[in-house]
């Protein structure tokens, strides 16, 4: 298994999807309730198999990540060869923006010098989906970019 495999309630959300993909390799519902009862680590397989087809499609479509820390912002950007990072660092400790309180001191203070940006690139490696789900794994979640465009465009009326 190159992902991780669905949850239970991802599964149920899938649910018609699931059973397309088996219809796919000519199981029907039957011939499914017997691989479950006689031969489980087939079933496994199965399950195992959609779960990386449905990571792989969703990953993908990523156009942007963000992780949230308590004194740090992660906003990622996905392109063609490779990624961009505008990271947001709070100074001040006594500051949690993964709260609502410290969220808010930051929608008011990020042009302070309590707020410091930094900005990277990275190439994605021969696994670009591989790369996304790694930082999926270290708490990313995927955006529409609201907030990497909004401190991008921040960055760029600062720097020019």
């Amino acid at each position: 298994m190159k992902y991780a495999r669905l949850t239970k309630e991802q599964f149920e959300e899938l649910h018609t999807e699931f059973i397309n993909f088996l219809a796919t390799q000519s199981i029907t519902a039957e011939e499914w309730a017997d691989i479950k009862e006689n031969k489980p680590n087939v079933a496994e397989e199965e399950l195992d198999i959609f779960s990386d087809l449905v990571w792989e499609g969703v990953l993908q479509k990523a156009e942007y990540l963000e992780n949230i820390a308590p004194q740090q912002l992660f906003l990622f950007k996905i392109e063609a060869d490779q990624m961009l990072l505008i990271s947001v660092k709070v100074m001040d400790k006594t500051k949690d923006i993964t709260t609502a309180d410290g969220y808010a001191w930051l929608q008011k203070n990020f042009m302070t010098d309590d707020v410091e940006f930094y900005t990277a690139n990275k190439k994605f490696s021969n696994d670009k989906s591989g790369d996304i789900f790694k930082l999926i794994e270290q708490g990313a979640i995927i955006t529409k970019g609201e907030l990497y465009r909004f401190f991008e465009d921040i960055l760029t009326k600062i720097g020019g």
